[in-house]
């Protein structure tokens, strides 16, 4: 059974951080609708001063960030001691469990062009409390198929004909997928019928069940066995996305989301007290959450 379309989004402007323009896809309102994503934001700007100030020391707890850079760099601290640079085409995958404290700082190309997306994925109550970990995936890790038809597919989670993204033994069990479609042509995927999955747009234009989707457009699913896009006539290029709902309760506050609201207080307890973090600091923790919504939410 093909998938219908269940909603479309075109997200919103937001200022996060330091002072970072995004484009946030969906986030906090929409978040029990895509169950077990929590947010998606888009990154991209030809001028520094979107994104210059960066994403300066903050903790997280409960979730797991996957950040995809399209083009340009951002560098990374945490206190696990990982210090870095996530360059052009690679992927920082991020589980923060028990919690984990860090700054993202996009620096952009040779041009001060930035492109990049960051989506945040809920962990399984099982797994809120688990010890952190940081996975960085280099461009030549993430494998690429092309079909006879020219449709290019980059794997960075998943299996596609066979073939095995880098990013496994994750608890969602999710699908992350870079696919380009040629003018006119249609792409056509199977997934799990009980699986939540959406696109998100980054290029080009096409159609979907016969709806008109173009950039920045994110197309969620009902639930079916096989999803289809057809590209317009300069091409397609999108995000694919699918994994495991939870069906747990969410509560949330900034950058933290446990499953209940003891849970949410004892952890910004903790970061006051200094306790959050069960690992030595390789920089250093502020008692300010700069950009961040104090929202709650449960269900």
């Amino acid at each position: 059974m093909r998938r219908e379309i269940s909603q479309i989004f075109y997200g919103e402007p937001v200022t996060e951080g330091a002072g970072v323009k995004l484009h946030r896809a969906f986030g906090y309102f929409e978040a029990s609708l895509f169950d077990p994503f929590l947010m998606l934001d888009d990154f991209r700007s030809h001028n520094p001063e979107d994104y210059i100030k960066g994403f300066t020391w903050h903790p997280h707890r409960g979730i797991e960030t996957i950040t995809y850079i399209h083009s340009g760099d951002v560098e990374h601290d945490d206190s696990l001691g990982n210090k870095g640079i996530i360059s052009s085409g690679s992927v920082q995958w991020m589980t923060a469990g028990s919690g984990i404290v860090h700054q993202e700082m996009p620096k952009g190309d040779k041009n001060g062009s930035m492109l990049g997306f960051q989506l945040w994925a809920n962990l399984p109550a099982s797994h809120k409390m688990i010890e952190p970990c940081y996975r960085e995936i280099t461009k030549t890790e993430i494998p690429e198929i092309i079909r006879k038809n020219g449709t290019k597919i980059k794997i960075i989670a998943g299996t596609v004909n066979g073939v095995k993204g880098p990013a496994r033994n994750i608890a969602i069990d999710p699908e992350y997928l870079d696919c380009t479609v040629p003018a006119g042509l249609e792409f056509v995927h199977p997934l799990n019928k009980e699986y939540t999955a959406f696109i998100y747009i980054i290029e080009g234009q096409g159609s979907v069940n016969g709806s008109v989707v173009k950039n920045r457009a994110l197309v969620l699913f009902d639930k079916g066995e096989e999803l289809a896009v057809t590209a317009g006539k300069n091409g397609l290029r999108f995000l694919l996305i699918s994994g495991k709902p939870l069906d747990e309760p969410i509560f949330w506050r900034g950058p933290i989301v446990m499953n209940s609201m003891e849970e949410l207080e004892q952890a910004f307890q903790e970061y006051q007290d200094g306790t959050f973090v069960k690992h030595s600091l390789s920089g250093g923790q502020s008692n300010e959450f700069q950009g961040y919504s104090n929202q709650k939410k449960s269900n």
